[in-house]
């Protein structure tokens, strides 16, 4: 995450992206420095397969361990206002070019604990919807360049 925008997470996110990070940063980073002492210890580095391959592991883990680190700094945890604005971690149901949607607005992190779709709030339709009231009538911009109109239809807080 290069922004410092705030994401939306549900308790239960949260606390597993705390728990992800706790075990990245301790037992995992661990982990990973043994296999690369003892890779290290079989000698030729050059042609050592097991060396490079924890070298690479040990890249992703800290690019994770940083990914985790600045999302947590910046996150909300708890339910949105029930006002009927549009913003993250609301349910909403919206006519998307026609066609009825219900989706959370909120964060991928979220994803593995419901069924319903989700959208960041920075992808063009959360963009083009985020702010805005029930009834409201937005648009936006796909990617294929085409202008799909939306008008929402409804806006609950997220209950898990």
């Amino acid at each position: 995450m290069t922004e410092s925008t705030v994401t939306w997470l549900t308790q239960e996110a949260h606390d597993r992206l705390q728990a992800e990070l706790e075990n990245l940063s301790g037992p995992a980073r661990t982990e990973i420095a043994e296999r690369i002492a003892a890779a290290r210890d079989e000698g030729d580095l050059k042609e050592n397969g097991g060396y490079h391959a924890a070298r690479e592991e040990q890249a992703k883990n800290e690019a994770r361990i940083r990914e985790l680190t600045e999302k947590l700094r910046h996150v909300q945890v708890g339910t949105p206002a029930d006002d009927g604005v549009v913003e993250a971690g609301m349910v909403v149901t919206a006519a998307v070019a026609g066609d009825d949607m219900t989706f959370l607005l909120g964060s991928r992190e979220i994803a593995g604990t419901t069924d319903l779709d989700v959208y960041s709030p920075t992808s063009p339709l959360g963009a083009a919807i985020d702010g805005h009231r029930i009834g409201a009538k937005v648009s936006y911009t796909a990617p294929n360049g085409k202008e799909i109109a939306v008008e929402i239809k409804a806006a609950t807080p997220f209950a898990g």
